[in-house]
């Protein structure tokens, strides 16, 4: 069952986007133009999640958020939003907003919060079925158990290179861009989570050194990549 989104933006472009790019991935909902109509098709339908952009003609999406939490209390809700001061970031979580993405983001950024945000209000059996497993050369990666697996060894990972392991493995044999992958675990990509990201790099290298056929590789300017040789995974 796909999941069902509320879609608030008064950009008649973006919106239209948006609304087409989330049902090529498999969601469906509604897109409303403003605060009033977008809180009108809540009230009469249920929803997954909440895409709220910030300003809205007739009411705006701080607003909006505390009008939907008054009646609903765990529906999650991110919002967009071309300012990117933190007075305005603290007043969205304020209003119950449970993300941020400041204007211009990536689909794909959106994409992986939204799914992020599902799975941890999603009931317990649809995580289960969610739970992603990859297998790529001779190990084999838990993401819920955060275990990675090689031959008859195993390795625990933290929170962290869990995170930073599935979206390698989510773009393998891609480039996994450093500012996506800071903004989506670390939150911000400044230099100091950056030389951490690279630390735990390091590690998951040591991970997986034992398989010939699987490194990660530095993108010049741009990431990593798991590469995974012979066409193992």
């Amino acid at each position: 069952m796909s999941n069902r989104i509320l879609l608030v933006e008064d950009d008649p472009n973006l919106g239209q986007i948006l609304k087409e790019y989330l049902d090529l991935k498999g969601f469906t909902g509604a897109m409303a133009r403003d605060g009033e109509q977008g809180f009108q098709f809540f009230r009469q339908n249920s929803y997954d999640l909440c895409i709220f952009d910030v300003m809205l003609p007739k009411k705006d999406g701080f607003s909006l958020a505390k009008e939907v939490r008054a009646s609903d209390k765990q529906v999650p809700i991110i919002f967009l939003t071309a300012k990117s001061m933190k007075e305005d970031t603290l007043e969205g979580f304020r209003a119950g907003g449970d993300d941020y993405l400041t204007k211009p983001f990536s689909m794909e950024e959106l994409l992986l919060r939204m799914k992020a945000i599902l799975r941890r209000t999603q009931p317990l059996t649809d995580r289960e079925r969610d739970a992603p497993v990859f297998t790529f050369g001779r190990f084999t990666f838990d993401y819920e158990q955060q275990l990675l697996r090689h031959d008859d060894k195993s390795a625990r990972l933290t929170s962290k290179e869990a995170e930073l392991m599935k979206l390698l493995c989510v773009n393998m044999n891609q480039t996994l861009e450093r500012t996506l992958a800071l903004k989506l675990i670390w939150r911000d990509d400044t230099y100091f989570n950056a030389r951490s990201m690279d630390v735990y790099i390091t590690k998951l290298r040591k991970y997986l050194k034992d398989d010939p056929n699987v490194e990660i590789v530095n993108v010049h300017g741009t990431g990593y990549k798991l590469r995974v040789l012979n066409g193992a995974g």
